[in-house]
């Protein structure tokens, strides 16, 4: 018998030998999915049942009786539709914000040499370190004193829920985005420059590209977590509910007696629509994002 016979037959002797193993981990992939999806499933599974179905002692994982009656009491809430534009005026910004400023910022600390450079760094990381709840108070004094100097960012404002979250952004996003930069060969800048590229040119036509996909991995995590914030939402908005967001919008279920828990799974469902819209829109770059962090 011929080497080559040998090796194949070789090769598939290894194929069986590894079969179990593999299939194992895959039913464990598919079980840890399945636990990870269920909640999720539930949750659309209870706004589309009747109201006697959500709130029975047997419940079921199927409803033989699908109704919009949820659904239908969430879009016939008032002012749902202002609150959903807040909350996409807010996240849409917290997004472009932090990502510019990460973008600059990593850039900085990654190219340029200056003193307390380290020190900056390691702040960025304690910065991640601290509960967000250990600061909502303060920040909630802060946004009180400085709506009375700066209009537009005081309490009952969009701006209160714009700040605070591209402040708790950043820290991520930049150090994140420094793999990125710090992949980028210095060389590269260097022949630009011989080529008449000046400094801001280099950053924004060549850099910037490159770093797009980091960009995008850091814009998911900002999206998500002022996308469905709440504290900030219920802490910082007190009196004007015109600029409410989504999730203070779900309030209106809850009823210390009778809570209506399929117009929240309906509400629910709805906010984690734009969630899922905008991570298929991005998730390729995503993919590559990520796995460009964990290569650097």
């Amino acid at each position: 018998m011929n080497r080559p016979v040998l090796d194949s037959a070789r090769s598939a002797a290894r194929s069986v030998v590894r079969r179990p193993g593999r299939a194992a981990a895959e039913a464990t992939a598919v079980l840890v999915a399945a636990v990870v999806a269920f909640p999720l499933y539930w949750m659309v599974l209870s706004a589309f049942k009747p109201a006697g179905e959500v709130q029975s002692d047997t419940p079921r994982p199927w409803t033989t009786n699908p109704s919009l009656d949820a659904f239908r009491r969430v879009f016939e809430q008032q002012e749902f539709g202002r609150y959903f534009l807040n909350s996409l005026l807010v996240a849409g910004t917290v997004v472009v914000a932090s990502a510019l400023i990460a973008f600059l910022a990593a850039t900085a600390v990654t190219r340029f040499r200056f003193r307390f450079r380290t020190t900056l760094l390691v702040m960025f990381l304690v910065a991640q370190m601290v509960p967000i709840e250990a600061l909502t108070i303060p920040l909630f004094f802060l946004m009180r004193d400085l709506g009375e100097t700066v209009p537009g960012v005081g309490l009952n404002t969009l701006g209160s829920l714009i700040l605070p979250h591209i402040a708790f952004s950043l820290p991520f996003a930049i150090w994140m985005l420094r793999g990125f930069v710090k992949a980028v060969p210095e060389s590269l800048e260097e022949q630009a420059s011989i080529d008449g590229a000046s400094r801001t040119r280099f950053l924004w036509r060549i850099l910037f590209p490159l770093v797009f996909p980091g960009l995008v991995a850091t814009s998911v995590f900002s999206f998500i977590s002022t996308w469905n914030d709440f504290l900030f939402a219920k802490s910082f908005i007190i009196s004007d509910t015109e600029n409410s967001t989504l999730p203070m919008a779900l309030l209106v279920f809850f009823d210390t007696e009778t809570p209506d828990w399929g117009g929240v799974m309906a509400g629910s469902t709805v906010m984690t629509v734009p969630v899922l819209v905008f991570f298929v829109l991005v998730q390729r770059r995503l993919v590559s994002g990520l796995g460009g962090a964990v290569k650097d």
